[in-house]
């Protein structure tokens, strides 16, 4: 038989995939390992849905989307962003890993190097490999407040370097860049002819501190957006996402959206749609139901003396259960799991230095949250 194409076979598993299928072999275990928001859609996005599926509105959109979608993706960037780009460079995607994938298809070369962060999502590693690219971590460290510092860019620089991922606010760590640390990468990335990857799913939650998006300080064009619905609008289901693209990328970006997906599925677009313009009530309430698991949490681990980082944004907590997890934290998730009955993700599924960590979403139930915390090893 044929071999399976050896980038196919280079992607690596997910770890947290794995905690979570263990986890459904576990009765009455409590889910704190995948970022899925316990809240619901909002009934006029769900109404939205229903219409366009009720009236049969499932024949082909145009590659990017639906133009009143895209037009009101712009809108947005505009006026939240300080972004202002034309709707032909607003791509819709299905979710935003479709818009990731996107972004490195088009940014590299079989053999290319991104420059992902560690601990970092592990996707971004996952769809490096997925285009045949090498992903090459930099350093996110904890006495830096997981902060990036270009000196460590520079460091693991290489002359297949192509492409750097930003990722904030970050999962799984909850650090949010300000607009400093941004123009020092944008800076770095000038110096090397670098592309820039803006991963910034989790932009609507921030806790106190302002979100800045990386191409809004942007002076040559080199910064590729990675949006999602998904988490701002609970529709992790939906599958609905944006890219925004260069300036001049259209055409390209018409091929090679019609060799993935052709278009995302009209209903889901509607549903979109109607997220975006309806009442934005329902994200400042998910924020605040965010911050208040957060402040709660993270008053659990302090009085229980358990070190962890206080995030910025985003809904993840960040925990070391180093002085437990014996050098191995992914084997002591699976042992966690199965006598604590509490399924977290291990910080090594988010790169070598999330080992002795673990990631903790408290986006769900906050009585289920804290119960599970409590289960946690004390130093």
């Amino acid at each position: 038989m044929p071999a399976i194409a050896a980038r196919a076979a280079a992607i690596p598993p997910s770890g947290i995939r794995r905690v979570f299928e263990l986890a459904q072999g576990v009765p009455g275990a409590i889910l704190l390992n995948v970022g899925e928001p316990v809240l619901p859609v909002a009934p006029h996005v769900l109404a939205a849905a229903a219409r366009a599926w009720e009236a049969d509105v499932t024949s082909y959109t145009g590659n990017g989307g639906i133009g009143p979608l895209r037009a009101a993706v712009a809108a947005k960037l505009a006026r939240e962003n300080a972004l202002v780009v034309d709707p032909e460079r607003v791509w819709v995607t299905a979710g935003g890993m479709q818009a990731l994938h996107q972004a490195m298809t088009l940014t590299l070369d079989a053999g290319d190097e991104v420059l992902v962060p560690d601990p970092g999502y592990a996707n971004f590693a996952m769809t490096a490999r997925h285009v045949g690219a090498v992903p090459v971590p930099y350093p996110l460290r904890a006495e830096r407040g997981f902060r990036p510092d270009p000196a460590d860019l520079e460091a693991v620089l290489g002359p297949r370097t192509r492409v750097l991922v930003v990722n904030s606010p970050s999962n799984p760590l909850g650090t949010v860049l300000g607009e400093e640390d941004l123009r020092a990468l944008l800076a770095f990335a000038a110096r090397h002819d670098l592309w820039v990857i803006s991963d910034e799913v989790y932009e609507r939650f921030t806790f106190g501190v302002p979100h800045v998006s990386t191409a809004a300080l942007d002076a040559d064009g080199r910064v590729l957006s990675v949006f999602s619905f998904s988490k701002t609008y609970a529709l992790t289901g939906a599958r609905v996402g944006w890219l925004v693209a260069p300036h001049g990328w259209g055409e390209v970006l018409r091929s090679a959206q019609e060799a993935v997906v052709s278009c995302v599925n009209a209903p889901a677009q509607l549903a979109a749609l109607a997220a975006l313009e309806g009442d934005q009530g329902v994200v400042d309430e998910a924020r605040e139901f965010y911050r208040g698991n957060v402040e709660a949490a993270c008053a659990l681990l302090e009085g229980a003396g358990v070190r962890h980082q206080r995030p910025a944004g985003a809904f993840y907590l960040w925990v070391d259960v180093a002085h437990a997890s014996g050098g191995d934290v992914a084997g002591w998730t699976e042992r966690f799991l199965r006598e604590r009955g509490v399924a977290v993700a291990p910080g090594s599924a988010f790169g070598a230095r999330g080992e002795g960590w673990v990631r903790v979403c408290a986006a769900g139930d906050r009585e289920l949250l804290l119960e599970g915390l409590t289960r946690l090893p004390t130093p």
